[in-house]
Order: C-alpha cells, then structure tokens, then sequence
C-alpha cells in the first residue's frame, strides 16, 4: 500500500509546493558549503534536503557525502565489512577510534535512510541492515577494547587456564533482528566460568573485569560526543535490573532465571539472542529453554500476559500520547504481544516457534493453525506497514519516536514518503491499519467493554436542565446543594474547549452519573467530590470515555470516593490513576508483601535509561497507583490495620531501593566508585529507616525517617572521569537520593524525608561515616534519641554494615541505665512534647499527642525497652509497638492485662486516625465522634504510663 518507484516519487514533488521550497532554500546553502561538484542529480539532492532534517544535517556538516544518495541497496551489504572496519579502528588511539565509528556509523544511517525513504529498500531489508550494522558495531568495539585492556589485566581465564569471553546477549528488536532506525540496544552480558585475569600488570576476579569492560562497552557505543553516538545501550533487561551486576556468569544467570525470574522476563527471553558466538548462542538457548518455554501447551501464562495487555492500554491513557504507532491501540506493541504471546503458549510443544524474528514466527503460527489465515494477513500486512511508518518517522529528524507528527512540515513529509495525496489520506490509512490490528487483538485476547445501559430520560432532562441555575426541575428532584453544585460544574464544562467529542462524551456520561450518585447515603458530599474530578479531566476526553464505557470503573470510582475524600482527592490531582479503574478485581489485588521490588522492576522497565525525568516521575505513579490499591482493599475491608500498614511500610521500602540504586548508578556514571568499592554490591552505604517507617507501621501520609551512613574513611579519588574525594562522593549520593525523593514533579512528590534522627540533627553532616555514627549512639545521642533508635532498622545497605548496625543497636539499647535518671528523661520529654504539639481541648482529643493516646503508648514501648533489655533481649528482636509489648509480657514485665490495654487502644487510635486521614479530616476528633470508651482506655494507659515511670523510681 505504500510501494512506488523512486522515479514516480522524486516527480511528485512538485506536487507539494511547500517542500519544494524547502528542499530549494537548503540546496542553495549546501551549495555554500560544498567545494566538490555533485556527483548525483541536483533532483535527488532537493528532495533528500526536505524530506529528511537528519540527511539535511549530516550533509551540512559533511557535503561530500551526498554521494551516499547515489547508493543502491547492494552497497549496504560492503559496509557490513568487519574485516574492514576493524582494519580501520586497529590502530587507532580511543578518542579516534570512537570518532571514527561514530561518523562511519553516520554514513551508513544516512544511505539506510535515503534508500527507505525514497522507496528503494523494504522495511524487511532496513531491520535486517540496522541489525547486522549494530552487531558489527558492538563486535568491532568489543574487540578494540579486549585488545587495548590486554596490556593491563591479560585475558580472563577459567580454572582450568581456558580464555573467557564476554557474551553479549541481544535482547528486544536487535534480538529478533527487526532493529528500528533510531532504537537504542537492549543487551545482557554474560560469561561462562569464574576465575582471574592472567598475563597483565594487574589480576583481576573475571566478573570485575567483564563488568570493567561491560562498562567501556556501553561508553563506547551510547556516550554522546561530537560525532553523535553509536547506539544507546539499555541494561535493565539484565538479571535483577539495575540492581544487578552488569555482567554474571552462566551459573548465576541460570540460577537467576530459575529461582527469580517472573513473566515478563519470559516474554523478554523469547527473542534472547548471543550475537557475538555462535557456540555461545546455543548454549544460552539451551540454559534459558526451560525457563522460557514450558513442555507442555502453556496456557497458565495467560493471565499474566492479559495483565501485561492492561499496561499496554494504561500506557496510552497514561501518557495521552496522541497518535502512538507503537503503544496505542492497534499499535506495534499489540502485534509484537499477540506473537509472543502465542511462542510462549505453544513454544514448548513446537520447537520451532522458539525463535526471535516475529514475521518468521507468525508464519509458522499461521501454518500450525494457532492462528487463522485471516488474522495472520491482517497481522503481518499491518506490522509491515506500522514498522515502516515507524522508520520513516525516526528517519525524519533520527529521533527515537513513533508519534505522528501534529505540525503541517511532517505531516506534509510522511504523506510524501507514504505516496499519498494529502495528509488526510495518509492518517485515514494509518488509522484504518490500527482498527484492524485492534480488533485482532481484542478478538485473539478477550477484550471487550462492558454493555451500556439505556439512559433514564428523566436524568437527560436533569443535566439538560442544569443550564438553566433558576430551572424548577433541577431542584424539585435534587437537593438545592447538589442541584447548585451541577449548575456549577455545567457552567464550568461550557467555559472549557472540550471539543465535540468531549461534550458528546459528557452529556452522556452525566444523565448515568446522578442517578448512581442518589443512590448513596451522602449523595451531596459524593456529588461534590466528583465533580471536581471531572473538572479536572474535562479537556481529557480519553477518561471520560473511560467511565462512560465501562460502568465497572465508573462504580469503582464512586465508591472509592464516597468512601475517602483523600483517594478522590488523589484521583482528582493524578487523573492517570484512573486507569487502575478499568478492572475493580485488579484494582482490588494488592501485590503480595514480597513483590512489590519486582513490580517496581517491571514498571520501569518502560521508561528509557537515560530519561531521568521520566524515571523520577515513575516512581511516583507506580507509589500512587500502589497506595490506590491499598486503599481500595482497605475500604473493601479486604485488609486489616495491621496490614495496610505492612503494605504501606514494603511499598516504601522498595521505592527507597530503587532511588538508591537510580542514584548510586548515576553517581558512579559521573564519578566512578568510590575509594574501596569496586562493583554495585558492596557500596559501603546504607540507608536506615526510623518512625513509623523503622516500626514497620506506615500510614498513607506518613513521611520517612531516614539516616544515611557510609563506610568510608579516606579521602582518596573516585576512579571515574570526573574524580572527586570518596567522602564528598557519598555526600553527593545523599544529596541525590534526597533529590530524587523531593523534586516536585507533574506526579507530585515521592515522600517527604525527615533527616532530624540523624547525629546531631539538622546541624549534622546529610550522611554520617560508621565510626562517627557508632560513636555518636554510645557517647554523645540523648536519651530520646536512644528512644528513635528503638524503632529503627536498615532498609537498604551492605552485608557488613548491615550486621554493624544490628550488633550497635543491640549494645546500645541493652545498655544498663540509670533507671530513675532514664523515668525522669522520658517524662521530661513527653511534657515538653505534648506542651508543643497536644491539640486537645474540652470538645477535641488529638489522637497522636493527647494524654493516653498513640505517643504515650510509643513511649511506653520505647521505655520498656531501654530499662529492661539488658535483661530480656527478646524485647530488641522487633521494632515495632505490639511485639515489643508482646515481649514484655512473656518476660513478664508487664501483665497480660496491661499488655491488651496497650495493643487495643493503640490499633484502635491508629485505625480510627488512619480512617480520617483516608477521608481528608485532621486526627484532632470530636470527643462526641469517638466510642464512649475510648476516654476510659485512654485513661488507663496515662495510668498506665505514670505506674511504670514510678516503678522506675523506687
């Protein structure tokens, strides 16, 4: 549908007035640029100038190169030479031999360009030629790099003194070898055996020397210079993400994929592909196969793969972005899913679909009959068209991108290369392809939106009505207050440019909104909050398509909101948080306590590498949607107190690991590793969590109590390119992670981080050497610092650090103290606290800092602890209120009695506040709201509290 010659194309030009120009006003300059006379036809050389920015740039900068617009596609295959380029780059110092890939790297993309987008080449021949240059360029990089490192480390060898090799296996596009026009590589290093480098000046452990070289790799091949760059290189695919080494061995590799890996790293795996050794290669395929694909027809794959296709439609209502050939509906990423989807279901019965190229697999989809005949034409003809689509627009400006473009030049451009009329044709062709690719797959995978019910007229009239705020109807069935609000909102949709589908959308929408909103007990209240939600979407037709198309959702959001001002309020702020309300069950599933690490994994496995404000925003959307979760299965009852604490508290956790590893590989890009380390492992750093997130009870506003610590007593440089002391380095990383945590983007914040806990406060150094935070905590921290420390544990840090600080917690906390000094401290600091912060009055109790409220009960958890520890260690085991106070009954220092006051008041104080704060009010209560014995218990517990402090006493 797009095949034309390239004569019948260079006449069309005259046909687009506006690009003849173009390509006229840029022939004039590159003649002033030029010394050379042209050696192809000044025609050729107008319409490369217009229709491509990239070719336009290239040739400015290097005139001479316009003879590549004379290549045919038989010359792709000489610059595939090997043999040559590493003739060429052999003996070349570094900062030449990358310049020279570089700009050889240049000219290729410009004649792979110039040939696709005149019509000379098929999309099937651009893929493969991208393919084959990348694997050339990592081959010849590689090479360059093991020959010049030789002189310093030797060779890596095993134990038996055979070489090894570092392995790179390709995974993604350049796997499957359908490489796209400016696509970055995924790639997995591995290696086969452990051992050390032999023969050099220096002895390395292999691992550390394939990671050294992993990383000269990805320098050589994606950091930007002047020439550009090769390829950009992304990791994340490797073993346990960015948190993994960068190079493992095959044993770790196997024992990974055995014990960790998950669904999606099945999906990723189908087009693993060792591209530099071919024995390698299968013995890679053989190590992933049964990890990969099972022996029997796998059809409990599915529902992992549907919840990989909910992503696939969350992203485009995520990132509205208009227009996406390749994550919208019908898009690239639909037909890549159907294909592989079916390879990992049949793989392990049909050995021959364990294979990376997708048109080779649909095929022998098709010929299996997994497929019809049908949907395999409409699958193989729309990829082929889509990924062509996609090259061209890459190949316009060599912009990773797959949006069509909205200004008129590009759009002008793409209907050019498309051989159609106008751009009108050119969109209504690409549409028509997405349909058909979208009914595929809802036909392959099940989707389907649920059944519309018919509109009560009385409810069209209702919101017809609501134009009119002195319309009789309005308040004859409403409420004056809700009849008023839906004026309001009605006055506000009118003033907005929601265009005619929108409006369509929502007088649609509301005559089914109010009679669901009636239906509840406080429909005013309810009324009030969502609206001003749909205030805030209005100019986002794609959600309110979203609630109008599916009364699950639009039921789901109601009650969420009826239930909690704080979720609406959420929602309201974060409209992508909507899209969890396509499957109230989804919704409804909270991940598994010990899964949260690996869904933030996968989450971020969509945003690039080296797009760092993508990456801080992501980790705010996936912490919302978690924290939406959560409180959907806590309103649902489905969790308890103790629970949604537990979840709160993991979430946490693994959004504190994942900025500390997004900022240490940061760090260690712009400065190397500190003084000692030597990998990603061992860092000598560690984060320790204090509070509620230290006592393993988090609410959903809670901020984090944090301390950083680093092990490191030198001042000797980092060994990066830009070198700065070892201390400053893990000063820097604090400054970063806290960075990274603040910075107020679209989405918000992450978490506030409290430092205050940190030795000596706000006047102490961000993070503290060992020695200095050990001593700190044994000669110089006050008593309630001591009392921090109870609730305190590391989230995040190194084997030996970690065991550190578990062992100076121990020593500190039993110490033998002062009893009386100890009774007099406490009460000390627990009358200074409650004079600054306690909000009661005659009508109000504060839940936190009232006598016998939530803080009396930390204390006198905290007060067990450091009087009695040095005698019942079991009392330091937890960090948390109700198991210390479970302790200290079985050592019998408290009585059963006393015990379930304590853990009764204290999860009925944090529940009743934990509930307010869900429904957007302040801990401070009416007294007349709360249960009638609630004065009583906490009576009991002020009682409670003084009798302790005086048995200290005597």
């Amino acid at each position: 549908m797009m095949s034309h010659s390239h004569q019948s194309w260079l006449k069309q030009l005259h046909h687009w007035p506006a690009l003849q120009q173009l390509g006229m006003q840029r022939f004039e300059q590159f003649t002033e640029k030029k010394d050379e006379p042209l050696v192809v036809e000044k025609d050729l050389v107008i319409a490369a100038l217009a229709v491509s920015d990239f070719i336009y740039m290239r040739l400015m900068q290097n005139p001479a190169w316009h003879a590549a617009l004379a290549a045919t596609v038989n010359e792709l295959a000489d610059w595939l030479d090997e043999p040559y380029c590493w003739q060429a780059i052999e003996r070349l110092d570094e900062k030449s031999a990358r310049r020279w890939l570089r700009e050889y790297r240049s000219q290729f993309m410009l004649r792979v360009a110039w040939l696709e987008l005149s019509g000379q080449i098929e999309v099937t021949q651009s893929v493969q030629y991208l393919s084959e240059f990348a694997q050339l360029a990592i081959n010849v990089a590689l090479k360059w790099l093991v020959c010049h490192n030789q002189p310093l480390y030797g060779m890596p060898v095993d134990d038996h003194g055979q070489v090894q090799n570092l392995h790179v296996l390709a995974m993604g596009k350049l796997g499957g070898k359908e490489l796209n026009f400016s696509s970055d590589i995924d790639l997995i290093f591995c290696y086969r055996e452990q051992g050390y480098t032999k023969g050099g000046r220096r002895e390395l452990p292999n691992q550390q020397y394939f990671i050294r070289l992993g990383q000269q790799l990805i320098s050589f091949l994606s950091h930007p210079e002047m020439s550009g760059f090769v390829f950009r290189v992304d990791m994340r695919l490797r073993p346990f993400g960015e948190a993994g080494p960068l190079a493992v061995s095959y044993s770790a590799l196997e024992d990974y994929y055995q014990n960790h890996g998950r669904d999606w790293e099945r999906y990723a795996m189908v087009k693993a592909h060792c591209i530099n050794d071919t024995v390698a290669n299968q013995q890679l395929k053989q190590l992933l196969r049964p990890f990969v694909f099972r022996r029997y027809i796998d059809f409990s794959v599915v529902d992992a793969l549907r919840r990989m296709k909910s992503l696939i439609l969350s992203e485009v209502h995520r990132k509205q972005r208009w227009g996406d050939i390749k994550l919208g509906r019908g898009g690239i990423r639909e037909i890549e899913f159907i294909v592989q989807a079916q390879q990992l279901i049949w793989g392990g019965r049909l050995p021959a679909l364990q294979q990376t190229n997708l048109l080779k697999s649909l095929e022998l989809l098709r010929s299996e009959n997994i497929i019809s005949q049908e949907h395999y034409q409409v699958l193989k003809d729309s990829y082929l068209f889509l990924r062509r689509i996609e090259n061209y627009l890459q190949e316009l400006d060599d912009q990773q991108t797959q949006l069509l473009p909205q200004d008129e030049l590009n759009q002008t451009r793409l209907a050019w290369v498309m051989g159609q009329t106008d751009w009108s044709s050119a969109y209504q062709t690409i549409e028509s392809v997405l349909a058909d690719v979208s009914g595929c797959f809802d036909e392959l995978f099940g989707h389907s939106l649920c059944e519309l019910t018919p509109i009560d007229n009385r409810y069209e009239i209702l919101w017809q009505a609501s134009l009119d705020a002195h319309n009789s109807i309005l308040t004859d069935e409403l409420d004056v207050e809700m009849a008023a609000s839906l004026v309001e909102f009605r006055t506000l949709a009118n003033q907005r440019l929601i265009g005619e589908k929108g409006q369509v959308t929502l007088d649609r929408l509301m005559p089914r909104l109010i009679p669901m909103l009636l239906a509840y007990e406080h429909p005013q209240r309810l009324c009030q909050r969502v609206l001003h939600l749909l205030a805030q979407i209005l100019s986002r037709s794609t959600y309110l398509q979203l609630l109008l198309e599916n009364p699950g959702a639009l039921k789901q959001l109601l009650k969420l909101c009826d239930a909690s001002a704080m979720v609406a309020e959420q929602l309201s702020r974060y409209p992508l948080l909507l899209d969890e309300l396509l499957d109230p069950q989804l919704l409804h599933r909270v991940c598994a306590e010990n899964s949260y690490t690996q869904e933030l994994d996968l989450y971020m496995l969509r945003i690039a590498a080296d797009d760092l404000e993508l990456q801080i925003d992501a980790l705010r959307q996936f912490k919302q949607v978690q924290m939406l979760r959560i409180a959907a299965a806590d309103i649902a009852d489905m969790l308890s107190l103790m629970k949604v604490s537990d979840h709160l508290t993991v979430l946490a956790e693994a959004l504190v690991a994942k900025v500390v590893n997004l900022a240490w590989q940061q760090m260690v890009e712009r400065y190397g590793y500190p003084s000692g380390v030597s990998d990603d492992i061992q860092r000598g750093f560690a984060v320790v969590g204090y509070g509620k997130l230290g006592g393993i009870e988090l609410s959903y506003s809670s901020d984090l109590d944090l301390v950083f610590i680093h092990n490191c007593e030198t001042y000797e440089p980092t060994s990066g390119p830009k070198v700065i002391d070892s201390k400053q380095f893990y000063l820097r990383l604090a400054q970063r992670i806290m960075h990274l945590f603040q910075t107020r983007t679209r989405s918000g914040i992450l978490y506030e981080v409290d430092m205050r806990l940190r030795p000596s406060g706000n006047a102490g150094l961000l993070v503290s050497s060992w020695s200095a935070f050990a001593d700190y905590q044994r000669t110089q921290a006050w008593t309630w610092e001591h009392q921090a420390l109870v609730r305190s544990r590391m989230l995040e840090g190194d084997d030996m650090l970690r065991e550190h600080f578990i062992v100076l917690r121990q020593e500190v906390l039993s110490r033998r103290r002062d009893l009386s000094a100890l009774a007099e401290q406490i009460k000390q600091m627990r009358e200074k606290m409650r004079a600054h912060l306690d909000r009661s009055d005659a009508q109000h109790i504060d839940l936190k800092h009232s006598s016998g409220a939530m803080v009396d009960i930390e204390f006198i958890a905290q007060l067990l602890v450091l009087a009695y520890a040095h005698k019942v260690p079991e009392l330091l085991r937890w960090p948390d209120n109700i198991r210390i106070f479970s302790a200290a009954t079985d050592a019998e220092i408290i009585t059963k009695e006393q015990s379930q006051l304590l853990c009764q008041s204290y999860i009925y104080l944090r529940r009743t506040g934990h509930h307010r704060v869900l429904d957007g009010q302040s801990t401070l209560v009416p007294r007349a709201l709360l249960d009638e014995n609630v004065s009583v218990s906490m009576h009991a517990v002020q009682q409670l509290f003084q009798t302790l402090l005086d048995a200290l006493t005597q």
